[in-house]
């Protein structure tokens, strides 16, 4: 048992499935904010709630149940924690850790136990980000996907992170502790509370992601007051799949004097996309919303899939006039007001990689509907699972619980 050892760790290959990695990727790189610290992107779950994503805290349900279970048993305290943090991460060019150890900060004494699992590969998805252990086995944890990391939050377990030279490291990171008082689930239920889920018995607009300040996405953070360099990390990554933004509600000229943070205001309201000379006859409800539906396609259809007839869809696509081409292009140069550091800045996150699927409008439109479906099926589990997480002060997944108490 870790009680027995001097320096409590435990490696598990593969806990977690190809398709929890990806599905979690694909929640992290549709909803991530700046992070921390420099060049580092996270998710949080309180962040998923307030931005009116509730029913995506959905998927990390049994994966946080799995998790706990594993560390409560691997270091002998069982019935004891509770879970202090959980959030996606990642880790871009330039991220690094130094030696220290999880509780070396006061703020964070709380934290007993640490678990990282990753959701991308070391020299595949990114280059550099070695976890190191100063003292004691294994001493190197190189980064693969599916694995998991877990240890004790002390002076045993010093501990750094190479340098990230290219891609993006990605992560599940978790934080458990003996202390009642930082339990994330009564904080995550009470948020729930208080944002009314009432509302999303009444209809599917309910599950519509809703932005947060534009600044928390603007890369690098320091201009995100003023907006006078970098670039909008939403925008960055539809434009590395050659997808631009229209702003249908915005018909005026752009002289040189409308300011960046006006324009970028356009972001919260009405959008459609558009590619290379046509425009998708579908209007999304925000920047969220359409990251989301992209993302989603990324994550589902990784290539060219022909699931929807060619002329249903010729009538969801026309061309762009030139008004419109005016609109798009002085949308970018506000959004992505330093394009080549936008471009470099992504290509660094794919690592190297060219897109691995083709673009085309016949899978997007297959994806538009999947990616509802999915929500509205995440909607559902959440709306049945509240009221136990309610009940019982702790978030579960009630599905196994209910299985459980039918035996």
């Amino acid at each position: 048992m870790a009680a027995e050892t001097e320096h409590p760790r435990l490696i598990l290959h593969n806990f977690l499935s190809e398709d929890d990695c990806k599905e979690l990727q694909f929640l992290h790189k549709s909803c991530c904010t700046v992070g921390y610290r420099p060049n580092v992107f996270s998710t949080t779950l309180s962040h998923l709630i307030a931005t009116n994503s509730a029913h995506l805290l959905m998927p990390f349900v049994p994966i946080r149940e799995r998790l706990k279970e594993k560390v409560e048993e691997y270091f002998n305290c069982q019935y004891e924690l509770v879970v202090e943090f959980t959030g996606l991460i990642s880790w871009t060019k330039g991220a690094s850790i130094g030696w220290h150890s999880d509780d070396n900060r006061p703020y964070l004494k709380q934290r007993d136990f640490a678990v990282v699992c990753y959701l991308n590969s070391y020299e595949e998805d990114f280059r550099g980000g070695l976890f190191r252990f100063q003292d004691g086995e294994p001493s190197t944890i190189v980064p693969m996907a599916g694995d998991v990391l877990m240890y004790t939050a002390d002076e045993k377990n010093i501990h750094a992170v190479d340098e990230i030279t290219e891609g993006e490291r990605i992560t599940l990171t978790m934080w458990f502790s003996r202390d009642a008082s930082h339990d994330e689930d009564a904080k995550l239920i009470s948020f729930l509370s208080q944002n009314s889920l009432d509302k999303l018995e009444r209809n599917f607009d309910s599950y519509l992601p809703v932005p947060a300040s534009n600044n928390m996405y603007w890369f690098p953070p320091s201009e995100g007051l003023t907006f006078l360099s970098g670039f909008d990390i939403r925008c960055a990554r539809l434009h590395t799949l050659g997808l631009d933004i229209y702003s249908p509600n915005d018909h005026m000229h752009y002289p040189a004097e409308k300011s960046s943070s006006n324009l970028l205001e356009l972001l919260m309201g009405p959008l459609q996309l558009a590619h290379e000379d046509e425009l998708f006859n579908k209007v999304f409800v925000n920047m969220m919303h359409v990251l989301q539906v992209v993302q989603f396609y990324c994550y589902k259809y990784p290539f060219s899939s022909n699931v929807i007839n060619v002329k249903e869809v010729s009538t969801n696509v026309l061309p762009q006039s030139k008004a419109q081409q005016e609109n798009i292009n002085c949308l970018k140069l506000v959004f992505l007001k330093d394009l080549l550091q936008a471009e470099t800045f992504i290509r660094n996150l794919n690592c190297g990689k060219k897109s691995q699927f083709n673009f085309d409008w016949a899978s997007l439109s297959a994806a538009l509907v999947e990616w509802e479906a999915y929500t509205a099926a995440l909607g559902e589990k959440l709306l049945q699972s509240f009221p136990n997480w309610k009940a019982h002060g702790s978030i579960f997944d009630c599905s196994v619980s209910h299985l459980i108490e039918s035996l």
